[in-house]
């Protein structure tokens, strides 16, 4: 896969467990998550990543993960994120994940159908390699 035109990506939580659990689907993620450079990590996707990596396995598995997550740029969130992301009628979570690759003008890679069909989003099933 190459690099999209924007130049940065957004990696979803669900494909960042994806590619973290090195399943048939996280070839679908590999490159853009390794391309740190260009890669804008919302920290709610740190939080969500985080807690299912803990949950599954245990905190130093989780710490790990998120430790890749960092390389990137990690993106807070402010109040001006939260009121422009509340406008997408979006979960909060998928909402603030969203807003946060607009502003950055880059590509959200995704296997979460929330997302799905909307501008600058990349969807990819689960069921189906892309």
């Amino acid at each position: 896969m190459n690099q999209t035109a924007s130049n940065c990506n957004v990696v979803d939580s669900s494909a960042w467990l994806e590619y973290f659990a090195g399943s048939k689907h996280a070839a679908n993620f590999a490159e853009v998550s390794e391309a740190t450079e260009a890669l804008v990590v919302p920290v709610i996707c740190i939080c969500e990543v985080f807690e299912v990596v803990r949950r599954e396995f245990d905190d130093h598995r989780a710490l790990i993960a998120i430790s890749v997550m960092r390389k990137g740029k990690v993106i807070d969130i402010d109040l001006d994120l939260v009121v422009h992301a509340a406008r997408h009628g979006l979960a909060l979570a998928e909402s603030l994940i969203y807003e946060t690759a607009l502003r950055h003008d880059a590509t959200l890679l995704t296997q979460d159908r929330h997302f799905e069909g909307l501008p600058k989003v990349r969807y990819f099933s689960n069921t189906l390699l892309a």
